[in-house]
């Protein structure tokens, strides 16, 4: 899924940038194409955490969805603070590419849930519960 976004999101950053410039000037358009590239860094480590998180067990991909949304979320706003500090930096650019990028993103995600993309994922069995009904099927045999 994170590969299938990549390439619309390599065509985002050049026309946002694009944009930026012309209706902002060079800051406008480099603020505007660094949050398009936010929203795809965001995209990627939320994927590739989850895929990471299912070899691991499903109490980990809840953890991973849920606290990776907040560190994410505090990683763009820690980026927004951080490159404000520059003379060139545009908040308005960076903020209306990265909204509706962001937007559009969830859009396509819901896209594919809807299409049954997700319905073939495998997430192995929590260790423990396995054991657990391994135990109690043999307590049954008995």
């Amino acid at each position: 899924m994170v590969r299938r976004a990549l390439m619309p999101g390599a065509i985002a950053v050049p026309a946002a940038a694009a944009i930026g410039w012309l209706l902002g000037g060079p800051g406008a358009g480099a603020s505007a194409a660094i949050g398009i590239l936010l929203v795809l860094a965001n995209f990627a480590a939320h994927g590739l955490s989850l895929a990471w998180a299912s070899t691991v067990s499903v109490a980990a991909v809840h953890a991973v969805a849920l606290g990776g949304f907040v560190v994410r979320l505090a990683v763009i706003v820690g980026v927004l603070f951080a490159l404000n500090t520059f003379a060139w930096f545009s908040p308005l650019a960076f903020g209306l590419a990265l909204v509706p990028a962001t937007l559009l993103l969830l859009a396509y995600e819901a896209r594919l849930m809807l299409r049954g993309v997700g319905a073939a994922l495998q997430i192995p069995a929590d260790p423990a519960a396995a054991r657990a009904e391994r135990a109690l099927a043999a307590r049954e045999a008995n």
